[in-house]
Formats: C-alpha cells, structure tokens, sequence
C-alpha cells in the first residue's frame, strides 16, 4: 500500500474509532500497558515522548509518575485521538503533560530533551515501522530508555480474521503488515538498528474477555482499526461481516460470553551514551550496519 494512503487510513480510521476506544478497550490492553510503564522505570523529573499516544493511557500514567518537575508530550497521527488525549489530562488537572498531532515517522523537534520513549500497541499501523524507531531515538538524549509494544504472533491472536474479513470488502487493505511487528525476532532487530542497546523482548499471552456476542463485536468493529471501513458499510454487509467475525471466533464462545487468545509483544533498549562506530543512519531515515 502506498505509504500516504495508509497514513490517510489510519488517522481517519482512529478519528473514527476514538469514542469507543477506551470503552472497549482500556481494560484488555492493561497487560501491555502495566509491561510498557514497568520497563521504562518513570522517575520524578523525567522528560517523555510518547508517540501514537491515542487517547492518552500511556502519556497520562507517565505524567503521574514525573511529578511537577518533568514532562511529557504525546504526539499522534489522529486529530480527535489528541483532543481526547487532552481532554481526559485536563479533567485530570494535570499540566506536566500536552498533546499534538503529528507522524512518528517525520516527528518536528521537539526540543524536549526526552530521556524515556514510549510507543503502545502503534508501530503495527506505521508503514515503516523501523524508521519510526529510529526517529524515536533521534529525539531522546544518550542514556535514554525505550519502552514499546505491540501485538504478537499472528497465531496467538484468536482475534486476528478480522482483517482479511473486513478487506474482503474494501477497495485497499486496511493494515496491510499489521503483525510484521511481532512476528519472530522483528522487533527486537529494529531495537537494535534503531541503535539502542540492552535490547530485550518479551511475550505476554493474554485472553480478551467480552460478555457477549455484541461487546464482542463492538471491540473488533468500532474501537479499533477497521472502524473506518465499518463505517461505510451497509447494514447487510455490517450483519455479515459480525457473523463471518462471529464464527471465527467462536471455538473460544464460553456460553454467551467469549474468551479470545491473543498476544502483546514488549521490547526494552536504551540509547547509548557514546555514538556506535559501526552504524551510520541514511537519508531515509534507517540504521545500516
């Protein structure tokens, strides 16, 4: 998919989503989310980038954690994701935190002498992911920590016929490398091309729990990528489309409940104080080693 195309999918798609996002999903990302914080160790006075922010449940824990001497700035792709994202931190009365949109690939300077950078459940919806990170590191100074994730294996996430259901139906795919992310060792090595060191990863199994057919549906369907796409559908093809959803999911139905497997994939580096010798970053954007 041509790479402005996917930008436009995914900023719309996520203006689209942002009221029903927390709802459905806020409680059933926690593991990640708990996982992302813990590795990046928040101390008073830390300064915070976090990029793909959403609505701003990473962004938000971290300002807590920094106190009134540090900062953090989230910056994402979605328009009404960031006015969310400031909305929930005024209702919170904090002011060590603001919003702006932007792209994580072609981030401006921000000038924040950031030395943690998060990134929750985005890099699986940025069409050059890699760059992404290297950009990330790029804003932070030596010393830095990094603290990101995604979803996991294709095959660990019971959830995941909800891509190839909904693109049957649309002109272009709607996250086309959506689980590239988490597949193998790729996160790991875009760790360590980003030129961070101390790489780590680890995987987190997870069961997404819905009471029912429909908070089941609403979860896939609205909160999440594909609510731009269900947007534009008729009623029949929306009827058909939860169905064909429905049954793929339905070895996991619990009586009228269902409890979906699915996989969060957590990686961990630092910025390093001295620059690698042996790494050289090209106009584009990416380390070669």
């Amino acid at each position: 998919m041509d790479a402005r195309l996917q930008r436009r999918i995914q900023r719309y798609g996520w203006d689209r989503a942002v009221d029903f996002y927390d709802q459905c999903w806020l409680s059933r990302l926690l593991p990640a989310t708990s996982s992302v914080l813990e590795r990046a160790a928040i101390a008073p006075g830390d300064r915070v980038l976090d990029v793909a922010c959403g609505t701003g449940v990473l962004a938000i824990a971290a300002a807590a954690r920094v106190g009134k001497t540090g900062l953090v700035t989230g910056i994402d792709l979605s328009a009404k994701m960031v006015e969310a994202a400031q909305t929930a931190a005024r209702a919170l009365g904090l002011d060590n935190c603001r919003f702006e949109r932007g792209d994580a690939e072609a981030l401006p300077d921000l000038d924040g002498e950031f030395n943690v950078g998060l990134c929750g459940l985005g890099l699986m919806y940025m069409p050059d992911p890699e760059r992404a990170l290297v950009v990330l590191a790029q804003q932070l100074v030596p010393g830095a920590r990094v603290a990101v994730s995604v979803w996991g294996q294709r095959s660990r996430c019971a959830w995941a016929e909800i891509f190839p259901i909904v693109d049957a139906r649309v002109e272009s795919e709607v996250c086309p490398l959506f689980f590239r992310t988490g597949a193998g060792d790729t996160l790991h090595h875009a760790l360590d091309a980003a030129g961070l060191t101390g790489v780590t990863t680890e995987r987190l199994s997870v069961t997404l729990r819905y009471a029912s057919a429909d908070e089941a549906c609403d979860a896939a369907f609205l909160g999440g990528p594909v609510a731009l796409a269900y947007s534009h559908f008729d009623a029949a093809t929306r009827a058909a489309v939860r169905a064909e959803y429905l049954q793929s999911v339905e070895s996991h139905k619990c009586g009228e409940a269902y409890a979906i497997p699915g996989e969060f994939l957590i990686g961990y580096g630092v910025k390093p104080v001295t620059v690698r010798n042996h790494s050289a970053v090209t106009s584009a954007g990416r380390v070669q080693q």
